[in-house]
């Protein structure tokens, strides 16, 4: 196994009485873009935010690089959340900031606390911001509160966010479950970009399993907290579809539920980006 593989083994994780992952184990190879699919409650994002290290394991490890991160804490879990860069659902964004100020905000683990409490950023992370905005179509909108962009817009901005903090993983839960069809078709695109041409390994949670199958090399189908498919979309069967949804393969929605965004105030964002 490559040696910048992400290995997961025999990771649980219980709540209560509900063990919402269980006993899941899985090697990610470096630059693969991979789809986490099935119902909700499957334990999907549960299982990206234990890679996170947002929700912590009740049994298992994860291992990066050699490094067991199940074990890190203080500086440590800062810099591997920095690595491993999480892109939400609902965007967590300052709707009352700029779109180049929540970019920036990517750059909290690397800079010193005073300085991003200041706004005190430098040219050198400011230029990174503009560049990385300007990749990804959205250069234009720098100046603009994020609170007056789309949906789709917001979310790339999230993902420009998560791109300055250079990381080696992007994990993103269910990205684009507020989006309509066009929105979601640029998020995913963007995310497909950052994939091929940046080489950064991708896990993404998805409700569709028609864009599972359009994006991603690899799939893994999750029931009950348990692992119960890992292939290519080409070896997903209707069968598998069926124990992974309970319904017929045609009968799986592309369409995700519509939810409205939140956003989070200054001192929630540092705990999003691993700032402790």
């Amino acid at each position: 196994m490559n040696n910048r593989a992400l290995s997961i083994r025999n990771l649980s994780k219980q709540f209560g009485d509900t063990l919402a992952v269980d006993h899941v184990s899985v090697d990610i190879e470096p630059g693969s873009f991979v789809g986490i699919i099935g119902r909700s409650g499957a334990g999907k994002s549960t299982l990206l935010r234990m890679i996170n290290r947002l929700n912590e394991p009740t049994q298992g490890e994860i291992v990066f690089g050699g490094e067991v991160i199940t074990g890190l804490k203080g500086a440590q879990l800062n810099q591997w959340r920095r690595r491993c860069a999480m892109i939400f659902q609902q965007f967590n964004l300052v709707g009352r900031l700029d779109v180049l100020t929540n970019v920036l905000m990517g750059r909290l683990t690397s800079v010193p606390t005073w300085r991003s409490l200041l706004t005190m950023w430098r040219d050198a992370d400011k230029l990174e911001a503009l560049d990385v905005l300007d990749r990804f179509g959205m250069a234009d909108f720098a100046a603009q509160r994020c609170d007056q962009l789309s949906g789709g817009q917001q979310q790339r901005v999230a993902i420009c966010r998560a791109l300055v903090q250079h990381p080696e993983i992007i994990l993103a839960d269910e990205p684009i479950a507020s989006l309509d069809p066009r929105n979601t078709k640029m998020v995913m695109d963007t995310l497909q970009r950052i994939n091929e041409e940046l080489g950064i390994t991708v896990l993404c949670n998805l409700h569709s399993l028609e864009i599972a199958r359009n994006y991603c090399d690899r799939l893994i189908g999750m029931s009950a907290g348990k692992v119960v498919f890992d292939g290519t979309p080409e070896q997903l069967t209707e069968s598998m579809v069926n124990t992974l949804y309970g319904i017929d393969a045609d009968e799986v929605l592309q369409k995700p539920v519509s939810l409205q965004p939140s956003t989070l105030d200054f001192s929630m964002q540092r705990r999003v980006v691993g700032i402790n």
